[in-house]
């Protein structure tokens, strides 16, 4: 399978399971149906082992200060955080069971061979592995579509990456602005940053939203995101590496109707009336008969006016009426109509 991007129904809002599952697969499973039920467009999961993100060290740069998962250091924190291998076959299955596309961001070289196994439609690059050229070009291999979040990088780094990743053949890559701050908070954002983006890279860009406020979401739409990838946890007192800045239960739907809302804000691209809005024209001015006028009378400011409604020419007309001949008659109370216009060969 390979699916490129055009094929996506916008906005598309993926939801990250991440380590949400507590290492236990049916909790994986809960969240890839609540994906499905509250209206993700594809779920995805993360493929590592600790032994293919760090080693096994208590050096002081291996540690973690904050104790997350009462893990002591970065290899203790991937063996908990993992989604093992053992899991991938089945998860990938329950999701295409349920009918929700289901992708993975792969770690390594190793990971990838796996998902290709599985039949991954397409792969993401998390933000921290966005200059591993190795595994880049590894998914290039593949020949299929690729997201690329960019996290903590700047433009020079995105540009390295996405002309690596183009050199190698990928034809079809997405950009995720994102913030690498868990949560984010307002003051981490530059959604101009989702314009320039657009702007310098000539593909689709989207947002990664590690925040806990709606509204940036909504204005990253806004900006043009169109792929949208937001974290999904389970509605339960254990608390996993993640949970805090992401979704549980109603909010994931929630979260969908703001993004797809903004997105149906956003609207055409040329200016646009809708129909509802074109019949209020009737409350504008238009030229209006006050007195009778015969055939052959003066058109002045004693028989004609502009006033509502809008049945009528334009007033842009008034001035140019003026102290012309009336070719026929017109009614006291009636809306002078536009044939006047060419009886009197005034342009329209």
């Amino acid at each position: 399978m390979h699916i490129r991007f055009s094929k996506f129904k916008y906005p598309y809002l993926i939801a990250e399971i991440s380590s949400n599952h507590l290492g236990i697969i049916s909790n994986a499973k809960r969240l890839i149906f609540n994906a499905k039920k509250y209206g993700a467009s594809a779920v995805k999961l993360q493929t590592f082992t600790p032994e293919t993100m760090t080693i096994n060290s208590n050096k002081k740069e291996f540690l973690i200060e904050d104790k997350i998962f009462n893990s002591k250091n970065l290899w203790q924190l991937y063996k908990v955080a993992q989604t093992p291998f053992s899991w991938h076959k089945e998860l990938f299955s329950y999701a295409k069971s349920l009918g929700i596309l289901c992708f993975s961001t792969p770690f390594d070289e190793t990971s990838v061979d796996l998902l290709e196994n599985l039949n991954c439609p397409f792969y993401k690059i998390a933000s921290p592995e966005i200059l591993h050229f190795p595994l880049i070009n590894k998914i290039a291999k593949t020949k299929k579509s690729l997201i690329i979040s960019t996290g903590m990088a700047n433009l020079n780094e995105i540009d390295k990456a996405y002309s690596y990743a183009r050199n190698k053949g990928i034809k079809d890559i997405a950009l995720l602005y994102c913030v690498s701050n868990y949560p984010a908070e307002i003051s981490d954002f530059n959604i101009n940053n989702i314009k320039i983006l657009k702007k310098e890279f000539k593909c689709k860009i989207g947002f990664s939203d590690h925040s806990l406020n709606n509204k940036i979401v909504e204005a990253a739409v806004f900006a043009g995101a169109e792929i949208i990838e937001k974290h999904i946890a389970l509605d339960i007192k254990k608390k996993s590496l993640d949970s805090k800045f992401s979704l549980k239960g109603k909010a994931i739907m929630t979260y969908k109707k703001t993004i797809d809302d903004a997105y149906k804000l956003l609207g055409k691209n040329f200016f646009y009336r809708s129909n509802k809005e074109k019949k209020n024209i009737r409350f504008r001015r238009s030229i209006y008969a006050i007195k009778n006028i015969k055939k052959g009378e003066k058109i002045t400011l004693n028989n004609i006016k502009s006033i509502r409604p809008g049945l009528g020419i334009s007033p842009i007309y008034f001035d140019r009426l003026l102290n012309k001949i009336s070719p026929f008659k017109i009614k006291a109370e009636t809306p002078i109509k536009k044939n006047i216009l060419n009886k009197l060969k005034i342009n329209l």
